[in-house]
């Protein structure tokens, strides 16, 4: 079998990471390695060292790849993207797609248009924890969902100045955190229509200025016959290092992914009736480029448009309406 050829685009640690996941699926092979780090290059090329060192991704689409991984800051997102649809090539990118709504339906359109399979590393998505519940979701075993609560409060914040930077980043915290939440919310649910949207950003502490990025949100918005609040943060004294949780309730039960210990990697899924928890998942599990590897297998066996990627444009249509844009 012939392999496809990818590209990377951008090899810090994330790019990396969904690299040696790709790479281990047997799926893929590495044809392309760029980044603007001599460090990053390094370390990536001990992981394929078969792979040509290229300065950019005009030298990259001009080796003829039939994919191209993009990990690099959020602004170059969209256009980078499309140009690789533009040539031919698959592409997967890291979250967000597109600063904004109209970006991502941009980079969607490209790939429509081009014929080419489109992936967001929207990882969370492929955490056993998150199967465990949508499938409880699904087969309606809760009932008819009424209610979502949403949480992912970081104790850290981004290291890059340009996170901070909303010409570049597109927004703050949720963008970063919350576009995650968003997503499973609506994933779980099958994409109902989104109703009212209300919210609260600051920075800070105060309300948001012009200029500056939000590192605390709050959000509440109607989806399909669910109200979904979120609340998203960076910097939090949150006694712990992250808090995450996703919790639907139904008629008939509820349940929740939520992570162990302040963890960012372990999670559990707990299924509620009444007073009663019984524990559907536990760590381990090693869902970190999960993402990553379920595409390159899917670009093996086509690299054709799949019509879900259009499904990526909802949640970029409700960070618009948090941001008010």
């Amino acid at each position: 079998m012939i392999r496809p050829r990818v590209g990377f685009l951008g090899t810090g640690w994330i790019g990396r990471h969904r690299m040696e996941a790709m790479v281990a699926t047997g799926a893929i092979e590495v044809a392309a390695i760029c980044d603007p780090s001599d460090d990053c290059v390094r370390d990536a090329a001990a992981l394929a060292p078969a792979a040509t060192i290229v300065p950019s991704l005009d030298a990259m689409l001009a080796l003829g790849v039939d994919g191209v991984v993009i990990a690099t800051p959020s602004a170059l997102h969209a256009d980078q993207a499309i140009a690789a649809l533009r040539a031919g090539a698959a592409v997967f990118c890291q979250k967000p797609l597109g600063r904004s709504a109209p970006e991502t339906q941009g980079v969607i359109a490209a790939a429509r248009a081009a014929d080419r399979l489109l992936g967001v590393d929207l990882s969370y998505r492929h955490t056993e924890a998150m199967r465990a519940i949508a499938a409880l979701v699904g087969d309606g075993a809760l009932g008819e969902i009424f209610a979502v609560d949403l949480t992912f409060h970081n104790a850290y914040g981004p290291g890059k100045p340009w996170f901070f930077d909303p010409a570049q980043s597109g927004g703050g915290c949720v963008i970063d955190l919350g576009v995650h939440l968003v997503d499973l919310a609506l994933w779980t649910l099958g994409f109902p229509e989104v109703g009212a949207v209300e919210a609260v950003l600051l920075a800070g502490g105060r309300p948001l200025r012009p200029g500056e990025v939000e590192d605390y949100a709050t959000a509440r918005f109607d989806a399909g016959g669910a109200t979904v609040r979120l609340a998203c943060s960076w910097n939090l004294h949150a006694g712990r290092d992250a808090v995450i949780e996703a919790a639907f309730y139904g008629t008939k039960g509820g349940a929740a992914l939520r992570n162990v210990s302040g963890s960012f990697y372990d999670f559990t899924a707990q299924h509620f009736t009444g007073t009663h928890a019984a524990t559907l998942t536990a760590p381990p599990d090693a869902w970190g480029a999960r993402s990553a590897a379920v595409w390159a297998e899917q670009l093996a066996a086509s690299p054709a448009f799949d019509p879900a990627a259009a499904l990526f444009a909802r949640s970029a249509e409700v960070l618009d309406r948090i941001y008010g844009r």
